[in-house]
C-alpha cells in the first residue's frame, strides 16, 4: 500500500509530459528487419496506412536499407503531419544507412526540425533496425 502515494507524487512531479510521452507501438519482423511504428494520435488513416506499408513490406524497406545491419528512422512535425494531398510534407524527414539506432532517430529528428524552420517538434513515427 505505501507504493501508490510514492507512484502518485512521482506522477505529480513529472507531470502531463511524462504521460504524453508513451506512444502506442507496432513492431513487426520483416526478413532481417525489425520494423517499429510508433502509433502517434496525430496520425491521419491515410499516414498510418502509408506506414503500414513501409513496415509490412519488404520491397519498401529496401528503399531505407541498403547494407546489411544498418537503420533507419522516419521524423516528422506534429503540426504538420506526414502526408498533405497525397504526399509527403517538406518537413517529413527519413534518414537510413545509419550504424545505429540513436543515430538513425537523432538524424532524422534533426533534419526534421531543420526543415520545419520554427524549432524544434519533430517526432520519430517509424524506425528500423536489423533484426538481433
Amino acid at each position: 500500500m505505501k507504493l501508490l502515494p510514492i507512484l502518485t507524487l512521482a506522477l505529480l512531479i513529472a507531470g502531463p509530459a511524462a504521460m504524453a510521452q508513451q506512444v502506442p507501438v507496432e513492431t513487426a519482423t520483416l526478413g532481417k528487419q525489425t520494423v517499429t511504428l510508433h502509433l502517434h494520435p496525430f496520425l491521419t488513416p491515410e499516414e498510418l496506412a502509408t506506414l503500414k506499408v513501409v513496415a509490412s513490406n519488404e520491397e519498401a524497406l529496401k528503399l531505407f536499407i541498403t547494407r546489411p545491419g544498418r537503420h533507419a528512422a522516419i521524423a516528422v512535425a506534429p503540426a504538420e503531419g506526414f502526408i498533405r494531398d497525397g504526399a509527403p510534407v517538406a518537413s517529413a524527414k527519413a534518414m537510413s544507412d545509419l550504424p545505429d539506432a540513436d543515430k538513425a532517430r537523432r538524424a532524422a529528428l534533426a533534419e526534421c526540425d531543420a526543415a520545419r524552420g520554427k524549432g524544434a517538434g519533430c517526432v520519430v513515427v517509424l524506425e528500423i533496425a536489423p533484426v538481433r
